[in-house]
């Protein structure tokens, strides 16, 4: 029986070895062959740190299948928010994970892949408005520093509040002393799905209006490499492009409206 089997097992060896070296003929290059080296951070849903260091999240997905697709050995390294761009910069690590926007600055340091999906304006409020036009006339709050600020000053005045972070915002719209807050869609959704944050109140995605162009052409997330790595980029961008539909089931598992996923053509944030 041995004899039969031996053969046998010896030929499908063979057949997914073929199979596997077919896959990776065109090797991606990387600091350390063989290997993806990830600076990650802790920002779940996107990207989540385990006690032990491992990640997992939206992100982790993406860059894992296509280190599967390359014959590549996921390596994570932990570390804060801005350390895991420099460490990409510095050739410490291949790639920087965690909702990292594509902008035009970035872009000057940096690969960015394809577009992953969007980092869109949210409404807040008590009776669940999705509009601009519901702004006008009410007290509307939002967070410094965000694209639709500028336009948002212009349109309503006085009417609307600047914040420091979005906890502030928080409190003033939960107490009723604004009406409506504007805000990241992203991450309200995660804050209420998570902790139960903004008790009472609806979060929705902003229907596009062209006097707030933040509402038209939501920031676009991907993921960052070394620039110049044509190899990495490449794998990056027809993983991502081959795998979108995975994406967006996991912003929907995560709790966000698939249309988060409706990246349309690739654009850079100035």
């Amino acid at each position: 029986m041995k004899k039969i089997l031996a053969p046998l097992a010896l030929a499908l060896l063979t057949s997914v070895s073929s199979s596997f070296a077919a896959d990776c003929a065109n090797p991606v290059t990387t600091i350390t062959p063989g290997k993806l080296t990830v600076a990650a951070y802790d920002y779940p849903p996107f990207t989540a740190v385990s006690s032990d260091g491992k990640i997992s999240g939206i992100d982790p997905s993406i860059v894992e299948k296509t280190a599967k697709e390359n014959c590549l050995e996921i390596v994570a390294l932990v570390m804060e928010p801005a350390a895991t761009i420099q460490a990409v910069i510095a050739g410490k690590a291949d790639v920087a994970i965690g909702s990292w926007n594509r902008t035009e600055k970035r872009s000057q340091v940096l690969g960015i892949s394809a577009p992953t999906y969007l980092d869109p304006m949210g409404m807040f409020s008590k009776d669940g408005v999705d509009t601009v036009e519901a702004l006008i006339g009410k007290n509307v709050g939002t967070v410094q520093g965000y694209l639709w600020v500028p336009e948002l000053q212009t349109l309503l005045g006085d009417k609307l509040k600047l914040y420091p972070n979005a906890v502030a915002l928080a409190q003033d719209l939960e107490a009723g002393r604004i009406d409506i807050g504007v805000d990241a869609y992203n991450y309200g959704v995660y804050v209420q799905e998570s902790s139960g944050g903004y008790k009472g109140i609806t979060i929705k995605l902003a229907q596009s209006d062209e006097r707030v162009q933040a509402s038209v052409s939501p920031p676009q997330a991907g993921i960052l490499y070394t620039k110049g790595n044509e190899s990495l980029g490449t794998a990056l961008d027809g993983s991502i492009t081959k795998n979108h539909a995975d994406i967006v089931a996991d912003l929907v598992k995560a709790g966000f409206d698939a249309r988060v996923g409706e990246v349309g053509e690739p654009r850079l944030t100035k």
